[in-house]
């Protein structure tokens, strides 16, 4: 088990961060007064950002649990991997294939300070954690943290849940996911959900003014840009669909009827799919 530390944290508490956002959508504690000012108009705006988040979350459950016991994934890099909330992505992999790799990657000091949690592997696999950030691709693929831990010359799957919105156009999203895609041999995947205004745009217009406010930049896509970080990929089964949608079924971890009623689309508003490179 490998762990990148910086030679300084800097949490900066006093701005909002959305991994920290995040954490309390999901009602985690590890956020602070900053976060939850802005997160708390985010709901004020838009109350089922709590849904969202709850949905993106199992989302990356099943979509982890179908690639390795459907499509023999045994490798993960997971970016934008946020405050851990079991079960962690690696836990689900290795109920799975104890003997799965994990390469966890943020750029938020406070993921770092609970990092150890997302270094538990079971005794067959492993994990690792890098500091780093989406916009810099090549610092990850040449990261010692990735090198010791993933074998690029077999498939990965890269993970990119609810991370990308934070990533706009000017900063080429869709060129980075292709640049990381590259690198990746046949037969890695791609696992991404991403929100969206398509359900309710003024709404997510309000949503954008709160984040960008806060100094995140955000940009929510439509179904049709979501679907170009998929371009050369082949899509498995269903598609590009809202995130609850993907795949809900018992055995795929899916919520079982006496669980509760369903959301609505509107609720959940991500765009979530799963794409095999040929």
């Amino acid at each position: 088990m490998t762990h990148e530390l910086p030679n300084a944290l800097n949490l900066r508490t006093d701005k909002a961060h959305s991994a920290r956002m995040y954490d309390f959508y999901l009602g985690g504690k590890d956020n602070y007064e900053a976060d939850r000012e802005a997160a708390g108009r985010v709901a004020a705006s838009y109350p089922g950002i709590f849904v969202c988040a709850r949905e993106n979350r199992a989302f990356m459950h099943r979509a982890t649990r179908v690639l390795a016991r459907d499509h023999g994934i045994r490798q993960w890099l997971d970016i934008g991997t946020g405050i851990p909330t079991k079960p962690n992505l690696h836990e689900v992999a290795q109920s799975v294939a104890p003997d799965a790799r994990i390469v966890y990657v943020d750029n938020d000091p406070m993921v770092l300070v609970h990092a150890q949690t997302l270094l538990n592997s079971s005794a067959e696999g492993r994990t690792a954690y890098i500091r780093a950030d989406v916009n810099e691709p090549e610092t990850i693929l040449r990261s010692p943290g990735l090198i010791e831990t993933l074998d690029l010359t077999k498939p990965v799957a890269l993970s990119l849940n609810a991370l990308m919105h934070f990533v706009t156009d000017a900063q080429d999203a869709h060129g980075l996911v292709r640049r990381l895609m590259s690198a990746l041999p046949s037969g890695s995947a791609l696992a991404l959900s991403h929100c969206t205004p398509d359900f309710d745009p003024q709404t997510w217009q309000k949503v954008t003014d709160i984040y960008n406010r806060a100094g995140t930049p955000v940009q929510f896509r439509d179904k049709a840009a979501v679907a170009d970080f998929f371009t050369g990929l082949d899509l498995i089964e269903p598609g590009i669909v809202v995130g609850h949608r993907w795949r809900l079924s018992a055995e795929d971890g899916g919520a079982a009827p006496e669980d509760g009623p369903v959301p609505i689309d509107a609720e959940v508003s991500l765009w979530a799919g799963v794409g095999i490179k040929p």
